[in-house]
């Protein structure tokens, strides 16, 4: 299954407790996206300057880059209380009015997955961002009335990894909308330095540099190896980090130069050996790799084509000469189908 995988993107088990404690509070603890950082600090600046909630927030990305942080950041910057919840959890209409009305002037709703909102529910949350109230319906049958329910004025923060399944109406609604990207190396590397002082790990600055370019870009992912290698040096070695403790840890996980695991070099090589480089349908992957399309398009894809191993095109998807130099193929080459058999 694709969220246990220790490259994930998806929190698994034993991220939620790490995670609480490693997230910063303020925007000016948060590190990487300088733009969104930039952009943030002027919206909340003006809103505290006006006395008023800031406009409603979009916030997407590939998963693990920060997006429940940032929301989390904008509440703390704002003082105001969150709820949150997720598209999937609002099964009824019921459900959302029973949050809104709930909700204090100045709060703040965070609602993760919402590109998975129910179609009745979305309708609901329409008037509840753009009119602040909400429509109740009471009684049943003929006798049933509707009632207006003004709302305080609130924030709602979305997010998102698939912002193109979003309704235009939906979209149209939020006041600011921001697209968080990958990490760079530097970036990583504070980060990883900065969750191993939380944690008290000894860690160098060059075995910190080696689980950041290992992290697939992503500060989730970085934190897990580093509880990861962690555990290695504690068992293996005397419990602090450097390089080469790191990269015994990462080999013996695994986990290559390029951040790539078992599962990401079993897609390029089902594309380069079965498929003579591409291009090749989606569907076609995922039924020789025996994984879910959706999940090939959503955690897999993204890092591959953001380092350069895969192309995406009209066609299909097309292994890069990068990925045949990386997994040692000769450009073009491909076994043959005796070879893939014997």
């Amino acid at each position: 299954m694709p969220e246990e995988r220790i490259l994930s993107a998806q929190p698994v088990e034993d991220d939620l407790q790490a995670d609480l404690s490693l997230r910063p509070k303020l925007l000016r603890e948060y590190i990487g996206q300088q733009k969104v950082k930039a952009n943030l600090s002027i919206s909340i600046e003006a809103a505290r300057k006006r006395s008023e909630s800031i406009d409603h927030v979009l916030l997407f990305g590939p998963p693990g880059l920060g997006k429940t942080t940032l929301a989390n950041i904008i509440a703390n910057e704002m003082n105001s209380s969150m709820r949150a919840t997720s598209g999937p959890a609002l099964e009824k209409t019921g459900d959302l009015v029973a949050i809104v009305t709930n909700l204090e002037l100045g709060d703040t709703l965070f609602i993760d997955e919402i590109h998975r909102l129910p179609a009745p529910v979305e309708e609901v949350l329409y008037s509840a961002m753009e009119d602040f109230s909400v429509d109740v319906v009471i009684g049943q049958g003929p006798a049933a009335r509707t009632l207006k329910v003004e709302l305080p004025r609130f924030t709602l923060i979305g997010a998102t990894t698939r912002a193109g399944l979003l309704t235009a109406p939906l979209r149209a609604r939020f006041g600011i909308v921001h697209r968080l990207d990958f990490y760079d190396v530097d970036s990583l590397t504070v980060i990883v330095r900065r969750s191993a002082e939380i944690l008290g790990i000894p860690i160098t600055k060059e075995g910190s540099v080696e689980i950041a370019r290992r992290s697939r870009g992503t500060p989730r992912i970085a934190n897990r190896l580093l509880r990861r290698v962690r555990d290695y040096a504690e068992v293996k070695h005397e419990g602090s980090v450097d390089v080469g403790i790191a990269r015994e840890a990462l080999h013996m996980l695994e986990v290559d130069d390029y951040g790539l695991d078992e599962i990401d070099r079993k897609l390029l090589t089902t594309i380069i050996e079965r498929f003579g480089g591409g291009p090749v349908g989606v569907g076609a992957l995922a039924s020789s790799i025996a994984e879910d399309r959706g999940t090939i398009e959503d955690l897999y894809e993204p890092y591959l084509i953001q380092i350069g191993f895969l192309q995406r095109t009209p066609r299909g998807r097309v292994a890069s000469k990068l990925a045949y130099d990386h997994l040692g193929y000769a450009a073009g080459a491909t076994r043959t189908q005796r070879d893939l058999f014997s």
